[in-house]
């Protein structure tokens, strides 16, 4: 399975970091490759590729704020969280994610 994530929060520093921090230990520990993109004080950082749309199986999007470009997940299976859920609990997150998979 592969999975993209978008985190991004209001300040766009810690929380969206530890969100995709989170994230990506989660799905190393299920064996889910996982691409995190941030979206900060620093700008886009690991941006999610046109490769990486055409190959995943869904879409986390960990934000409390508009992401930018997000009409390119419209054909994803994605759902969406509050930025400090998976920053509390990021394999329940992931979990939600794969039973909503089915």
């Amino acid at each position: 399975m592969y999975l993209v994530a978008v985190c991004s929060c209001p300040v766009g520093i810690a929380h969206t970091y530890m969100a995709a921090a989170n994230l990506k230990k989660a799905a190393q520990k299920k064996g889910i490759e996982i691409k995190v993109e941030t979206q900060g004080a620093q700008g886009v950082e690991d941006e999610i590729t046109e490769e990486d749309l055409k190959r995943c199986d869904a879409c986390i999007i960990a934000s409390d704020v508009k992401i930018k470009n997000s009409s390119r997940f419209k054909d994803i299976p994605t759902m969406s969280f509050k930025v400090n859920e998976p920053i509390k609990d990021a394999d329940a997150v992931i979990d939600e994610l794969v039973e909503a998979l089915g």
